[in-house]
């Protein structure tokens, strides 16, 4: 009788199938959503190149009414985002979408600056637990080794949604349809995808890999186990809960160090088109062409940062270092003053850093705080947000005072300058390779250089 032998699975084959199919299903789909987020957030900057013309609002009005929408993030971010983390992603995510996307289509509508203030407020708070609710799925999907690359290709999303949205955005401002100006429409047709995969989230996305029927049952079983194995692993170190969490120094200290690095990416996202518009006096389209090109190199960035960050298994210089040379592009563009090519190719520079620090950061919250990820990865977001609140009326009151641009860069220079030193701060505890060695010391040098350069540039000035 012949004896049939039946080749068994390796764990190794088994890992590789189900690392492949959870990233081909998930994070595809989570990155065009985030297009989707990100294209409806900053649209306002690319509408307001007409938008405030037709209706009557100056740079007060117009900066108030940008920086309220952090506001109403501000308020309801964490309550939506732990329901993330303990209740499920798909009918959580699709409210959120279906929400901000009606909001935006009556964007279109406005007509006072009361209705632009609270527009944009219930947009913030529609939003609000958007992003750092993917950043807690990711987190229950995907092991600590492969979390910055996945993060990476996640939020790629960010300088993609700038290089489709800035020409879309600069072609849809030209058009007069039904007697409504472009900037309506920009607004209308940008929000439409919001609602449209909105509901298509209830049907495709999977809350956790024990329901996920599109996996066989050793992949579901391998990555359940891996990421059971992680938590336990990671809870026999340090354990808090959500108000610990907001106590906790590595808590704190993070949220610092993205406070004050993300008003540099915000001030770059709004302000960017009326910087090129100044400088080169093209018209809408154009700009919005030129726009898009510092976020080409921001996308190639962040996808190499990411590898390289999960290469070494390192996240703290990857981030110190890209922020360090984002601030020197700032620096540098500030001298250059009014001469279009090379400022421009400054800020690509800037929004490589800027942007390519992503990845390798937020690895760092799901890996320090877990069980209470959607508390300590929202903590840090928050203040991030609030960033961006501030950023608006600090560029609105430099502008106040001076015609020229440069008080914008160099007030972002020294931004990104403090980030460094609280980022590195942050990363001296709880992170794998902590310890502080002459590399550590040199960066956190360069970053003081960096912040007295950029104080003593806006003291002059002044």
């Amino acid at each position: 009788m012949d004896i049939v032998v039946t080749p068994t699975t390796t764990v190794p084959e088994t890992s590789e199938r189900a690392r492949r199919r959870i990233m081909l299903r998930i994070v595809p789909y989570i990155f065009f959503l985030y297009i989707i987020a990100f294209l409806d957030r900053v649209n306002v900057g690319y509408a307001a190149l007409e938008m405030t013309k037709a209706l009557g609002f100056s740079a007060k009005v117009y900066g108030l009414g940008a920086g309220i929408f952090f506001i109403g993030y501000f308020l309801l971010e964490i309550p939506g985002t732990l329901i993330v983390e303990h209740w499920g992603a798909r009918r959580w995510i699709s409210r959120i979408m279906i929400s901000w996307g009606l909001v935006a289509v009556l964007m279109g509508f406005m007509n006072t600056a009361k209705q632009f203030y609270l527009l944009r407020f219930l947009l913030g708070a529609a939003e609000a637990e958007f992003f750092p609710g993917i950043i807690v799925y990711l987190s229950h999907w995907f092991r600590y080794e492969d979390r910055a690359k996945t993060v990476a290709l996640f939020m790629a999303a960010i300088p993609i949604s700038n290089i489709i949205g800035a020409p879309v955005s600069g072609l849809i401002l030209g058009v007069h349809w039904f007697g409504m100006e472009g900037w309506r429409w920009l607004f209308i047709i940008e929000a439409v995808p919001a609602i449209i995969f909105g509901v298509v989230t209830l049907f495709y996305l999977t809350d956790w890999p024990h329901k996920a029927d599109w996996l066989a049952a050793d992949e579901r079983e391998w990555i359940t186990t891996e990421l059971e194995k992680e938590k336990q692993l990671k809870l026999q170190t340090r354990s808090f809960s959500i108000l610990e969490a907001f106590k906790h120094r590595e808590v704190i200290l993070l949220t610092l160090a993205y406070f004050l690095s993300v008003t540099s990416s915000y001030g770059l996202a709004f302000w960017l088109p009326t910087i090129v518009k100044r400088i080169s006096g093209s018209s809408n389209f154009q700009v919005s062409l030129i726009s898009a090109l510092p976020y080409c190199v921001a996308l190639v960035s962040m996808l190499l940062i990411g590898w390289s960050s999960d290469r070494k298994r390192e996240r703290r210089r990857h981030s110190a270092l890209s922020m360090i040379t984002a601030s020197l592009a700032f620096l540098f563009a500030a001298l250059l003053r009014e001469h279009l090519v090379p400022t421009v190719a400054l800020l690509c520079v800037a929004a490589g850093g800027v942007y390519g620090c992503l990845p390798s950061f937020w690895a760092l919250p799901t890996q320090v705080f877990d069980g209470i990820g959607g508390g300590g990865v929202n903590w840090s977001d928050k203040l991030n947000w609030q960033s961006g609140r501030i950023s608006w009326p600090v560029c609105r009151r430099l502008r106040k005072y001076s015609n020229r641009l440069i008080f914008r860069r160099r007030t972002i220079s020294v931004t990104l300058g403090f980030a460094q030193r609280h980022r590195y701060s942050c990363a001296q505890t709880g992170t794998p390779n902590g310890g502080c060695g002459r590399s550590n010391v040199a960066l956190r040098k360069l970053s003081r250089f960096v912040t007295g350069s950029g104080t003593g540039f806006l003291a002059v000035m002044q």
